[in-house]
């Protein structure tokens, strides 16, 4: 009886956080609209409830553990709940962030005729990211992804009168559609698989497939792998289907902070969260690894042509997740938590305060000298920074020779620390400055590999190990991995000798257009879908003034 009144607290105390911000999106926007400031006041205190609520459920889980709690079943379709260590790292996240960007938008809208209904979108947005952190059934998690697809678009076409945003919006519906298809996919081949779609019975069914190797795998099994590989990097913003991320830049900054600190987290937690299933189909992890490597390689240097904030910004979170993609490729699931989770905060705090211009400039440093760069100046920085990420790796007891994945990403940390390095070095030939640039690099690696162990500790019963043996096959996957990153550092310190070539000025219009891979993702949307722009109503002058 006791452990039943328990389990009914928790189940309660977890839908509490998004039953508050539903709450919000529960009433009119026309009713809200006549009260946006107090609808905008109740929706921050409701959501700071809503994060009281989180925390005490993680208090519970820390005590207790995780826990499965199905309030509603028939048959395969279930309203059940799965809160454990993932969950509770991703909706602590999303209900850390939730007050914050709502008490900025307050701000932000100020005056702004349609103010409660965007609350209301808002508060409906992030109950539905929070509904998907907490299912434990597949068809409870394809309704929360494709109301929080929805939800946005409302977000999203919030100026109605702007072409542009409504392109973008378009575009992201078109491909979250292609996502939500590929998630269908999954539930029809899962139930004929495994006649299941709660997540503990798949998972455990995984795992069991694991035992036999890949000789268990057949054809339907590696159909699911790949169609939530599909849906994730969809949803996530990967390459081909990345143009939509940075020309929402139109829309309200809050928005820009929830999509990028929080909603374009869902690809990287859907693989997370079914990570024991899709490791069993080695070519679905080499999907993930060759194109997240691509898309950061390729958003990075689209990055650098663009002076727009916000827009350098967009396709940094594309990079991001690209990168953040190729360590679940890797089997680094829990990195790619950590990965999520630094990333968030970095950018919910990069898009709130993108129009403090002064503190802009004061946090931009750019090393000064850069007339000629020495390529020996390069090659040593790389032999340092490689001593400092391999050596701080064997004094914690890591051994990156024998397992392929440390060795890549120990690698790729390298290959930055080598920037880090030369940066210094460039700025100046000060002997302290130097020094203090390789302590500052020993600190990061340190650090870096001990959250790496924190999260693997944390998402050890969520996430299966894997590459830890080498084969061909990681081989050569390390060798074109550690080309490319070396190739893109070469770029980096070569740029501003290379800036006024033909070869670079051509390379630059064609990076700054986006390879035209937006080009033709417009083109293909009017076609589709025209645009027909409607007029926005605007506030009144005199209401504005006094």
């Amino acid at each position: 009886m006791h452990d039943h009144q328990n389990l009914l607290l928790r189940s309660f105390l977890l839908l509490l956080s998004p039953a508050l911000l539903f709450l919000i999106g529960s009433f009119s926007s026309r009713l809200l609209n006549r009260k946006p400031t107090l609808a905008a006041s109740w929706a921050v205190w409701l959501s700071m409830a809503a994060l009281g609520a989180v925390l005490i459920s993680i208090t519970l889980l820390i005590a207790q553990g995780p826990f499965v709690s199905t309030l509603i079943s028939s048959g395969p379709a279930a309203f059940t709940l799965y809160f454990d260590n993932l969950s509770a790292i991703l909706l602590g996240l999303i209900s850390f962030l939730a007050p914050i960007i709502i008490r900025y938008s307050k701000t932000y809208l100020d005056r702004d005729p349609n103010q409660g209904h965007f609350t209301k979108w808002l508060c409906l947005t992030i109950g539905s990211v929070m509904l998907l952190m907490i299912s434990g059934n597949l068809l409870l998690l394809a309704i929360a992804w494709g109301s929080t697809s929805l939800c946005l678009h409302q977000l999203l076409i919030f100026y109605r009168d702007r072409p542009g945003s409504l392109l973008a919006a378009r575009k992201k519906f078109i491909f979250s559609r292609l996502g939500d298809l590929c998630l269908m996919g999954v539930l029809i081949l899962s139930y004929l698989q495994f006649h299941t779609w709660d997540f503990q019975e798949l998972l455990e069914a995984a795992r069991a497939l694991h035992h036999h190797g890949t000789s268990a795998l057949n054809d339907t099994t590696s159909w699911i792998c790949f169609l939530l590989v599909g849906a994730a990097l969809l949803k996530s913003a990967q390459f081909p289907f990345h143009s939509w991320l940075p020309d929402t830049m139109e829309t309200p900054t809050p928005v820009s902070a929830l999509m990028h600190a929080g909603l374009i987290n869902a690809g990287g937690f859907l693989v997370v969260r079914f990570s024991p299933l899709i490791s069993l189909d080695p070519g679905a992890l080499m999907l993930l690894a060759v194109l997240g490597g691509f898309t950061a390689l390729f958003a990075s240097l689209t990055m650098l042509t663009h002076a727009s904030i916000k827009r350098s910004l967009a396709f940094s979170t594309v990079a991001q997740m690209g990168f953040m993609m190729l360590e679940c490729g890797l089997g680094a699931f829990s990195l790619a938590i950590l990965h999520l989770v630094a990333h968030s905060l970095y950018k919910a705090h990069a898009f709130l305060s993108s129009g403090d211009l002064k503190a802009i400039s004061r946090s931009k440093w750019i090393p000064t000298g850069r007339s000629k760069v020495h390529p020996w100046i390069l090659t040593l920085t790389l032999i340092i920074s490689s001593c400092l990420g391999f050596g701080v790796a064997w004094f914690l007891g890591i051994s990156p020779l024998n397992n392929p994945r440390d060795f890549i990403l120990i690698t790729i940390l390298t290959i930055s620390l080598s920037y880090l390095l030369w940066s210094y070095w460039n700025h100046g030939l000060n002997t302290m400055l130097l020094l203090g640039g390789v302590g500052l690099g020993v600190a990061l690696t340190a650090l870096y590999l001990g959250l790496h162990h924190l999260f693997e500790f944390l998402l050890s019963s969520a996430s299966p190990d894997t590459f830890s043996t080498w084969s061909s096959h990681e081989v050569v996957l390390a060798l074109v991995i550690l080309l490319l990153f070396i190739g893109t550092l070469i770029l980096q310190v070569q740029l501003p000798q290379w800036e006024k070539t033909p070869l670079c000025s051509a390379i630059y219009v064609h990076a700054r257009n986006g390879f035209y891979f937006t080009t033709l993702a417009n083109r293909l949307v009017h076609e589709l879908w025209p645009l027909r722009v409607t007029k926005q109503p605007t506030a009144d002058p005199q209401s504005i003034s006094s």
